[in-house]
């Protein structure tokens, strides 16, 4: 697959970038893109969530009225779950929500997140650019040049690049991210992937493993 590589500026340089089918024409893994996205999401979670059971009430241990004789079930303390103020029945408890995945999983996610993109013409390619102090004027140029400046976008880098990492970091839907940290929901989060040519590399070896 060949995609036109193109400047800043928006126009085709005349250079065209080849891309591997086999990490962007891939047949789609829809069951892999779904465990690894649960995974991201399963890990934002904090799991601090915490109720009080019975055991943990601050409360009086009286029986809080005799055994029999007075017509309703019996009761022996205020901490029971059944009165205001009670302990809570099999309430939340903290928790690691994470679970593991295989690598060649995640890869596979990975590579079939990159071919829905691709299929649907989302992916620019531009060629490797950096601004001389970070300025967040200068990123809104580059993606109005784009024409992607009001949708959510995501640019991958090759190397790690401070002043366009600075100027991206106050724009609402723009994320910037090297090619080694590119995630399967970060993909399918943009409406569209901007590739620097200098990623694309790094981006073909992680995944062609």
């Amino acid at each position: 697959m060949e995609v036109a590589v193109l400047d800043i500026k928006g126009k085709e340089t005349g250079r065209k970038a080849k891309l591997s089918d086999a990490v962007f024409a891939i047949e789609p893994n829809d069951h892999a893109v779904y465990l690894d996205v649960k995974q991201y999401l399963a890990n934002q979670r904090q799991g601090t969530h915490k109720a009080k059971e019975r055991a943990e009430i601050a409360g009086s241990t009286r029986k809080i009225k005799k055994q029999k004789g007075t017509g309703t079930a019996r009761a022996g303390s205020i901490k029971s779950p059944i009165f205001k103020g009670g302990g809570r029945v099999f309430g939340p408890r903290p928790r690691n929500y994470g679970f593991k995945l295989n690598k060649n999983l995640k890869r596979l996610a990975r590579k079939s997140a990159l071919s829905i993109k691709a299929k649907g013409e989302s992916i620019f390619v531009v060629e490797d650019f950096s601004f001389d102090a970070p300025k967040t004027k200068s990123m809104i140029d580059v993606l109005k040049a784009l024409g992607i400046q009001d949708k959510k976008s995501l640019i991958v880098l090759g190397d790690s690049n401070k002043n366009v990492y600075l100027s991206s970091r106050n724009l609402k839907g723009l994320e910037v991210v090297n090619s080694s940290e590119l995630s399967t929901y970060g993909i399918l989060n943009a409406k569209n992937i901007v590739l620097l040519e200098g990623s694309l590399e790094g981006i073909e070896s992680n995944l062609s493993k």
